[in-house]
């Protein structure tokens, strides 16, 4: 069972076309109880009515039915629900299945075609981007990396850097209110910035977005002897960090990074809005679509969990019922796979933010 070990090349491996019928079974998940305990019945039953529809589409072999059937039991039986995440997908097409455990819901589906349904596990690489997440105290520095809801220690290029001088009592100090003096001697500066040099030296490889996280007078000596942490998209006033663990740390770090989240959707709907100005935007899923197929999308933005089945006609698409002939159920995933495939970017905003675009729109190239 896959965690969200999601990475560029392991999506694009997951979007290549399969032997019809490839099925993909989506089940939302739950971490605790008492939703949990229903997940197990849920989950058979998805499955279940994945083997009907197999049974009952005359265009799959009896060979391939059998087949798929047996890579679907299998891969129930790599199924770890005491530790579930927020959502979990099923893979199975002829001769292979693949489990994958993500951190964010997904809609309960069972669909059968030719790819698999991968728009969720991307909606998790960019749900999951990494970040950075620095944390400052008078005697210690710690660098942590974090996707998603995970953060972990970063131990490596210089880090933890340690300050340590003799007699040193920083809690003696916070408790009578003395730590101020802490950032005001050479050393303390020199030690400042032997962590930014570090800090800069670990960005120039691995660029992500940083948080800082510290007393006030460290972030303000911090900002002054280096310029590393000035790139930070935010900086939070909060002491007592020299020492936390990595779950103590993402619970400070989490309003944060969550408004940066929520700045990054405005930021996409400006832009939006301009390309809408310049007559460089596609809305709505007949447009987006044929734009990607030309490859003029730069970048495809997406409401979470909108799908809608469409069947093609005169070229275009047409809303028609689900489970009809020549009808695509998938045709939203279809469109982020073609807009991967021609380098565009994806990007998914939350439902009802794309309400007057037709829930799907596309920044255009030319």
């Amino acid at each position: 069972m896959h965690a969200a070990e999601l990475s560029p090349a392991v999506l694009a491996e997951l979007r290549r076309p399969r032997r019809y019928p490839a099925v993909s079974v989506l089940l939302p998940t739950h971490r605790s109880e008492p939703e949990n305990s229903q997940d197990p019945v849920r989950l058979r039953n998805l499955v279940a009515e994945a083997k009907n529809r197999l049974h009952a589409d005359e265009a799959v072999s009896r060979a391939d039915r059998l087949d798929v059937v047996e890579q679907l039991d299998r891969a129930l039986t790599e199924v770890d629900l005491v530790h579930a995440e927020d959502g979990l997908v099923i893979f199975a097409a002829p001769g292979e299945y693949q489990v994958w455990s993500l951190p964010r819901p997904v809609p309960a589906r069972v669909v059968v075609s030719d790819t698999f349904l991968t728009r969720n596990l991307v909606a998790a690489h960019a749900g999951g981007a990494p970040f950075w997440v620095l944390t400052v105290a008078a005697d210690r520095a710690a660098l942590f990396g974090g996707s998603g809801t995970t953060l972990v220690e970063h131990t490596g290029g210089g880090f933890p850097v340690d300050h340590v001088r003799p007699d040193w009592d920083v809690e003696r100090q916070e408790r009578i209110g003395d730590v101020p003096s802490t950032f005001r001697d050479e050393e303390t500066r020199r030690f400042l910035r032997s962590a930014d040099t570090a800090l800069a030296a670990v960005l120039e490889a691995d660029n992500r977005p940083l948080f800082v996280l510290g007393e006030a007078a460290a972030l303000s000596l911090l900002d002054e002897v280096g310029g590393a942490a000035k790139r930070a998209a935010a900086q939070v006033s909060r002491g007592g960090l020299g020492h936390a663990s990595a779950a103590a740390v993402a619970e400070a770090v989490r309003a944060a990074v969550a408004e940066q989240g929520r700045r990054a959707v405005t930021e996409l709907q400006e832009r939006l809005d301009q390309a809408q100005g310049v007559k460089g935007l596609a809305a709505g899923m007949d447009e987006v679509w044929q734009s990607v197929s030309e490859g003029r999308a730069a970048v495809v933005v997406v409401e979470e969990d909108y799908w809608e089945p469409v069947r093609v006609t005169d070229n275009h698409l047409v809303p028609a019922p689900a489970g009809e002939p020549d009808v695509r159920e998938d045709m939203v995933d279809e469109i982020v796979e073609r807009a991967l495939d021609t380098g565009a970017k994806v990007q998914f905003v939350p439902t009802g933010d794309l309400a007057s675009r037709g829930r799907i729109a596309a920044v255009l190239r030319y």
